[in-house]
Formats: structure tokens, sequence, C-alpha cells
């Protein structure tokens, strides 16, 4: 059997299409998660103008950035504390509580950011601030983003699961394209020094308020039916969730840390580290940077509905491993038309965006390697120990190997050797999907 064939459904009549409530669901979920992921990477696009508001003016450049990265980076490290905390008791006491605590934990520090002091101002203090915010983002990504995924699929009927994570999928890059926007304005229009002084804070307030916003609208929201379906039968985990996954799910765990990745470093290299790559080592203006970021995020919010409409029709493990060796020849032809200076390296570059949405279908066969009653906790762990370890450390790590080397090719091998682990990872998720204990999943 195909791992990503067997659907998230409960024991009612199941029906080919979408009723209006899910629609609402799917709606509001992809709204929330729009607004909660604008929140926590927005910070990237201004990497230039926060590490000139809050570090020496005589700092190096290139560390500078690598400081900023770093205060990024501290945001994954901490969501394994995060996901264990909200997962835990999602899996004990419902999905819909923790997901709307999960976006009012993000809402806030975003917010505080808008409203931190400079360096001139405090001094090193500025950045120890920005740290603590960042620090709070981190708790509440960890457990936002699993949730938002489980929340969607486990409220669709049969056939729509695939379909339910691509919308979530869009959802999460519309965040990404409003983040790229506001980037993209006011580092094209607005003066320099205004920038510096109040400009940048914009984006931050304006998150956190629209933030809180979404977090009003997720009142409307109800329990997902499964997790009824299992308080109802009485069959909730009684033992710690985490204890359980370590114990009987191990090589899940394994397969979805590595899966994940595969997600989270080619997702946040292509889409978030790209624009400063182009301008720091291609010298192309911000503009032009940020323009083609724009149109790549974009062809991928488009990718995400398509693959999520694929998936549901040949399976997880099939779309990854195909959609892996896409992207692979794909980050290649743009490479070389980047190393060669051909006018073609943007263009190719903005419609990769729809291609690298093969790799976003990673959550759908993520989740679909747990049970319910441990879902959410399996979930969880696995995604954000990959995200911590990998992903939030990428744009640091390259950022420093490429600024301190001559080693500029150094993104694209990363993404070809993640691609080709894409492939195993798609192969051994199939493999497990015949074992007994992963069959019957509602």
């Amino acid at each position: 059997m195909e791992y990503g064939t067997t659907q998230l459904v409960g024991s009612e009549v199941l029906k080919k299409k979408l009723t209006r409530e899910e629609i609402k669901t799917l709606t509001l979920s992809c709204l929330g998660g729009a607004l909660e992921y604008y929140d926590f990477i927005v910070a990237i696009f201004f990497t230039k103008v926060l590490s000139a508001v809050f570090f020496p003016a005589n700092t190096p450049s290139w560390l500078a950035q690598v400081q900023v990265f770093c205060i990024f980076a501290a945001g994954y490290l901490i969501r394994p504390i995060g996901g264990a905390f909200f997962s835990h008791f999602g899996d004990k006491i419902g999905r819909k509580k923790m997901f709307s605590l999960s976006l009012l934990f993000m809402a806030l520090p975003t917010f505080l950011i808008g409203c931190l002091p400079d360096y001139n101002s405090i001094g090193v203090s500025a950045a120890i601030l920005l740290l603590l915010c960042r620090l709070m983002q981190g708790l509440s990504s960890g457990g936002e983003v699993p949730g938002a995924y489980i929340f969607s699929a486990e409220h669709v009927k049969k056939g729509h699961a695939g379909l339910a994570v691509g919308l979530v999928n869009a959802g999460i890059v519309i965040g990404v394209l409003i983040g790229s926007l506001c980037a993209k304005y006011l580092l094209s229009s607005m003066p320099t020094d205004k920038l510096l002084t109040w400009g940048w804070r914009v984006p931050f307030l304006l998150g956190g308020l629209f933030g809180l916003v979404a977090v009003y609208l997720r009142k409307y929201l109800h329990e997902t039916p499964i997790f009824e379906e299992i308080r109802a039968r009485k069959t909730l985990v009684k033992k710690v969730p985490m204890f359980v996954i370590f114990a009987v799910h191990k090589r899940s765990i394994v397969l979805s840390v590595l899966a994940t990745w595969v997600f989270s470093v080619i997702y946040i290299v292509y889409f978030l580290y790209m624009p400063v790559y182009f301008q720091s080592q291609w010298h192309f203006s911000a503009k032009e940077a940020y323009a083609a970021n724009t149109w790549a995020i974009f062809w991928n919010i488009i990718g995400s509905i398509a693959m999520g409409w694929v998936v549901d029709r040949i399976g997880g493990a099939r779309t990854l491993a195909f959609g892996s060796i896409v992207v692979l020849f794909y980050i290649a032809l743009f490479y070389l038309k980047l190393s060669t200076h051909s006018d073609m390296a943007l263009p190719i570059y903005m419609m990769g965006g729809f291609f690298v949405s093969a790799i976003t279908i990673i959550p759908f066969i993520v989740l679909r390697s747990f049970p319910p009653e441990v879902r959410f906790t399996g979930f969880a762990i696995s995604w954000n120990i990959a995200y911590a370890v990998f992903g939030g450390t990428a744009p640091a790590i390259i950022s420093a190997v490429v600024g301190r080397t001559t080693w500029i090719s150094f993104p694209v091998y990363y993404v070809g050797i993640l691609c080709l682990l894409g492939v195993v990872v798609a192969w051994g998720f199939h493999v497990i999907s015949n074992h007994e204990s992963l069959k019957d999943f509602q």
C-alpha cells in the first residue's frame, strides 16, 4: 500500500466534496498560519537593517548579518520546548485550545519587537531584548505550525487530507509573501535614515496586531472530529505522549526528523536566504532580489495547492520522491545560469518556487506516521528537533561559510544533497507504511 493513501477520517459517512464547515475551518487555519509565519520570519527579510539597528556601527557587515541570523536561529533552537508543551496538551485536552494559545504567544512578542529600543539607546541590551522576544516566538511556533497541519488534516473527510495540508502550506507561504512584499516596499522606497529610525518597526507592529485579530477569529473554530471521537471512545493516551512515541514509534521519529531536515533547509534557503544571497554575493539590488523572491513565493503558493491535490491521488511517498528529483535538477539549472550571469537566472529562480512545492508536502507524510492519540506529540517533537538542529541554523551556517570563504556555491550543493536525502526518506516512509501498526489510522 502506498503510504499516504489511507485517509484521516472518522466513522461518519464520507463525502467527496468539502463541506461549508470544512471550508471555513481551512480558511481560518490558513489565515492564522499566514499571520503566524509572517510574524516568525519577517525579521530575516530585514537582516541588513536589523544588523545596523541592534549592533555597533563598526561591526563588519558579514559579522553583523551572522549575528542577526544567530538570533533568528535561536527561535528555532527553542522550538522543541514549545512543541513539547503545546503537543502534550494537544494530545491530552484537545487541538483547538492549543491552536489558539500558540498564536497568542506569537503575536505578543512580535508586537514587542516593534517597540524595542536600538543599540544607540541602550547598547548591547537591545540585542538581548531582541533575542528574548525571538525565544518567545520560538516557543509559540513549536506548537503552532504542527497544530495547523494536524488541525486542518483532521477536519476533512476522505480524499482531502493532502489538499488540507497543501492549503496550510499555501497559507504559511502567503505569510512569507507578505513579509517579502513588505520588505520590498520599505527597502526600496524609504530613505535609509527613516528606515533605521522607525521604518523597520512597522512590519513588527502590524504583524502583532493582525496576529491578535487571528486569535479572536479562532474562537469560531471547532475541535477536530478525530479528537472528539478519541475522547468519546475514552482512548486518550494515558501515559506521557512523549514517552509513548519514543518507546513505540522510533522509526517514525527518525524518518520524520530526516524528512523535516529536507523540508526546513530547502524551504529556508530558497525563500528566506536567497534574497540576502543575491545581494551580498551576486550584487543584485534589493529591489531586484525581493521582486524575484516575491514571484518565487507566489508560484510556491500555487504549487502547494496543486501538490496537495496530487498527494490525494498518488500518495505522499511517490510525490516526495518524484518532487525531490525534479528540484535537484532544477536547482542545478538555476545555479548554472546564476554562475554564468545569465539574464535567465532570476526568472528561473522565480518559477522554481512552483517546483519546490513538491517538497512542502512532507508535513502530510510526517503527520501520517503517528496514530491520532499521539499524533500532535510525534509530529511536534520530530518537526521541531529538525528545525532546531538543521533549519534554524541554516542561514547562519551558510552565511558564515559563504562570507568567510570563496565557496559561494555552498547553498546550492547543500540543497542538492538534501534532494537526494528526500528520495531516501520517501522510500523509508513507503517501507514503514506496511507495518501493521500503521495500516489503519483513523
